[in-house]
């Protein structure tokens, strides 16, 4: 099974637990844990919005489209995990995620992107989530009419003769038979030999389609994209479709070929109602730097014209409204959108009155200390001293962190964060590389000891001076 194959299998096997209702807010939280450390009430509130989904899905009555999900704002400085909260609890729903950020958006008048158009990112993502879904399903049945297409390329079939059906004599007929007989025995010879491996570095030549479709760019006014439609395809669909013959290993051409078929075999109607149908009930959207469209009430005139025009446009998103998109009509009633900004100048009472309205959840989320520094850099699947790691270990070089070591590079990022600026755990990213920028350069070719040990005496050798430096720390750090 191709790497592809075992994570949609793995998203598909997400989907059913998700809708057997084995994910509770406990379960949500557990899962959540694993990557995010602290931060408790937000991932509370994430996991109830989450079970509220199924709750709805699972409503029989008509008041089920009256169910509206609780929008959430999370409050917080940068790099408090305020993104990878929602990242990690769309990966856990399998749900169609997008991430914007609302300081790329513009009122209609302005350059810009419109605000209609994350639904039609987000249907796009949903369409190629199901599809690949749906190409998982087919894989054998594809798997096998790849074959025989290789077998077509390795053992041409034999010409019929050049006498018609009613012009061949009874020895043209013998001969064309045997021809036929012998074809048939040397392709399942070569069959096995495909099927066991033995032709995998053959080189042959394959027809693949081409790339190269003209491309079409069209200039009008700001706003041309809300017709939701892809002019390039239209009328792509119009031309034939070209194809160029391409080299590659008989490996090579049994998966380019098996993909070739998989998407002949899915129902791609049936694909994309699947797809807009998750994006309307169970869509995850997260608009980032929300208070960066929010200015301070009172202080009115200027850019805050267009921030507030930004927020009289996501207004009808969120509320719920029908997009239209290249794949149909798109309502929002019942996505869930998750808000996120740090709120240092403005505050989310600034924000218009319609918008507080609709997301009636607001977390704030603690900024973080010395000890979650050292969970962090410890205790999740991802953390980053596993990942720097397992980095090491393709150079067989072991590298090897000692407790004392682990809370001088916390201590360290907790001081400079409170000095230079607050970027939360991103701050840990900057010391690792620095603290370990001699080591990733020397270990192919002038490291010669496979044991490094990184301990406090070693972090303080390496960044003691740019710490104490306030000018160095504020350019390195």
């Amino acid at each position: 099974m191709s790497k592809l194959a075992e994570t949609v299998k793995k998203h598909v096997d997400v989907i059913k637990r998700r809708d057997q209702g084995e994910l509770t807010p406990r379960e949500i939280v557990k899962e959540l844990d694993r990557y995010i450390i602290g931060q408790d009430s937000a991932k509370k509130s994430v996991a109830i919005a989450l079970r509220n989904r199924w709750r709805r899905q699972n409503v029989t009555d008509e008041i089920k489209d009256e169910i509206l999900p609780n929008n959430i704002i999370l409050i917080g400085p940068t790099g408090v995990g305020k993104t990878e909260i929602a990242r990690r609890l769309a990966r856990l729903a399998a749900a169609p995620f997008l991430k914007v950020e609302a300081s790329k958006f513009t009122e209609v008048g302005y350059v810009g992107r419109d605000v209609d158009s994350m639904i039609r990112d987000i249907s796009d993502l949903a369409v190629t989530m199901v599809k690949a879904e749906k190409a998982v399903e087919v894989q054998d049945k594809a798997r096998k009419m790849a074959e025989e297409r290789l077998l077509d390329i390795l053992i041409p079939p034999p010409k019929k003769s050049q006498y018609g059906q009613q012009q061949q004599t009874q020895t043209d007929e013998n001969q064309q038979s045997k021809i036929e007989e012998e074809h048939h025995t040397t392709r399942e010879k070569f069959r096995e030999r495909l099927l066991a491996g033995k032709l995998d570095e053959r080189v042959i030549e394959v027809d693949v389609p081409s790339d190269s479709s003209p491309m079409m760019q069209v200039f009008g006014p700001v706003g041309v994209e809300e017709m939701g439609m892809n002019l390039q395809d239209i009328f792509g669909n119009l031309m034939p479709k070209k194809y160029k013959k391409r080299k590659m290993t008989v490996a090579e051409a049994k998966d380019v070929l098996t993909q070739e078929e998989a998407q002949k075999l899915i129902d791609h109607d049936a694909a994309i109602r699947e797809a807009i149908e998750r994006v309307e009930n169970s869509g995850i959207i997260f608009i980032d730097e929300i208070d960066k469209v929010s200015g301070e009430k009172g202080k009115g005139g200027g850019p805050d014209v267009s921030r507030e025009g930004v927020q009289r446009d996501l207004l009808p998103i969120v509320e719920g409204s029908t997009v239209q998109t290249k794949y149909g009509m798109v309502k929002t009633d019942h996505i869930l959108f998750i808000a996120s900004g740090a709120f240092h100048v403005s505050k989310p009472s600034d924000l218009i009155p319609e918008l507080q309205g609709r997301f009636p959840i607001r977390v704030e989320l603690k900024s973080l200390g010395e000890e979650d520094f050292v969970k962090i850099l410890t205790t999740p699947q991802n953390a980053l001293i596993k990942q720097y790691t397992a980095l090491m270990q393709t150079e067989n070089i072991k590298l090897e962190f000692t407790d004392s070591g682990i809370r001088e590079i916390a201590r360290i990022a907790t001081e400079v964060n409170e000095q230079v600026e607050n970027i939360g755990a991103r701050r840990l990213h900057t010391i690792l590389t620095t603290l370990l920028e001699e080591i990733l350069y020397d270990a192919p070719d002038a490291i010669t000891d496979k044991k490094i040990t990184i301990d406090d005496a070693m972090v303080q050798a390496k960044l003691s001076s740019i710490v104490t430096d306030r000018d160095l720390s504020r350019y390195i750090l």
